[in-house]
């Protein structure tokens, strides 16, 4: 029986070194342990039952074969009046839309599609765990710029030190998965202006653009990038249903920009899936049509979460800091003695009942993320309520 040929060696080196995702590990711990699981960031509830409805009514209608690999037309209308609607943007449905499997595949395709080996990335860490592993594919030279406790704000003068002319692109995410972040526009005006000056290409992750809490909207909320003067011909701008709908296991995202950056994305979506869920894409364009109040909505419930885990962590002495957006807040945890978070996320399951995310694996700066962890609040609040109360009632301390 033949045996499946290995990797060629350069690649293997590449990603020897990537552990497994820390999400399915502490995921897995949470089921051999029965303990709550407040660590991975999927909600407890699904979307919009119309939207349920149109999938089953596309199923039926015989949307079971193959998708144009760049997207259906009525989905990517519907991304395109998206961008409309909420940002000002006019984007051709037809040439600067593909749908893509999740945004992770936004991601992978838009990286393999513009990035060569050896070029030169930046990107702002604490990252989505794919991102590394997209880089070392693509072979490129990664130049992480920190976002660091207390406040996890970009470094201005770091972030102008680290794009270069050797800067290819870089790697944007906001709102900001782990640390709750959302960048300002001052803040996007200076990746701008670097951008602009350095002939760089901007990939923008902006799956929680709807998942902006009030005191983030206050100071106007999430800003797309590709909004600000002189920045929509070099911004690709990426996004999914999965978290503004609560749909996250259809996995079906898009990229949205120029055409020659789209026809990159394509170029690599090819031969990567190819195409994406028939019946799923008719579903995301009646969401997007049809429940633009959902997303909102969705929004301050997961406020009134943030709240109740924030208050209840503070409580347990994990004083966390209170995210601006998306699913999580991130807790500094060497106040109760332990220098690594890794550690206590192993020990809370037999110690609280609870599981974490350690978010160390989030850094190429381990000692900035060592003592750091990740709580995820789109559960419902009697589930956060319990894993705050058995966070309070354990012993936490080293």
């Amino acid at each position: 029986m033949p045996t499946a040929k290995p990797l060629t060696q350069p690649l293997a080196d590449r990603l020897a070194h990537i552990p497994p995702t820390v999400f399915s590990e502490m995921s897995a711990l949470a089921l051999r342990t029965g303990a709550l699981n407040l660590g991975q960031g999927f909600p407890d509830v699904d979307g919009p039952p119309s939207v349920i409805a149109a999938a089953e009514a596309a199923l039926e209608a015989g949307a079971n074969q193959y998708a144009p690999g760049i997207g259906v037309p009525a989905l990517r209308a519907a991304i395109a009046r998206h961008q409309q609607r909420h940002y000002g943007l006019e984007v051709d449905p037809d040439q600067e839309v593909v749908v893509t499997t999740g945004c992770t595949e936004a991601v992978a395709a838009a990286l393999l599609g513009l990035v060569d080996p050896g070029e030169e990335v930046v990107v702002l860490e604490p990252y989505y765990d794919s991102y590394v592993a997209m880089l070392d594919m693509c072979g490129a030279r990664r130049r992480p710029v920190t976002l660091r406790a207390p406040d996890f704000r970009p470094d201005l003068d770091e972030l102008r030190a680290a794009v270069t002319d050797d800067t290819r692109v870089i790697l944007l995410n906001t709102p900001h998965n782990p640390t709750g972040t959302v960048l300002t526009r001052e803040e996007l005006q200076v990746v701008a202006d670097l951008a602009i000056r350095h002939d760089v290409i901007v990939v923008t992750d902006e799956v929680y653009e709807h998942l902006v809490f009030d005191d983030a909207r206050s100071t106007e909320g999430h800003v797309p990038i590709a909004t600000l003067p002189g920045m929509w011909e070099r911004t690709l701008t990426l996004s999914s249903a999965g978290k503004s709908y609560s749909f996250t296991g259809w996995k079906v995202g898009w990229a949205t920009g120029p055409a020659p950056l789209v026809q990159a994305v394509l170029a690599a979506k090819q031969w990567l899936t190819f195409t994406s869920g028939s019946p799923l894409q008719p579903a995301v364009a009646h969401a997007l049509d049809h429940e633009p109040a959902w997303p909102r909505q969705l929004a301050r419930d997961l406020q009134a979460r943030r709240d109740l885990l924030c208050d209840g962590l503070t409580a347990a002495g994990l004083s966390p800091r209170v995210p601006e957006g998306t699913y999580f807040a991130t807790t500094d945890v060497s106040p109760l003695g332990w220098a690594d978070g890794r550690e206590l996320c192993l020990a809370l399951p037999e110690r609280a009942g609870v599981v974490a995310i350690p978010t160390q694996g989030f850094y190429d700066d381990k000692e900035a993320g060592r003592q750091l962890v990740r709580w995820a609040f789109c559960k419902q609040p009697d589930v956060i309520s319990e894993g705050v109360r058995r966070l309070a009632a354990a012993d936490l301390h080293r």
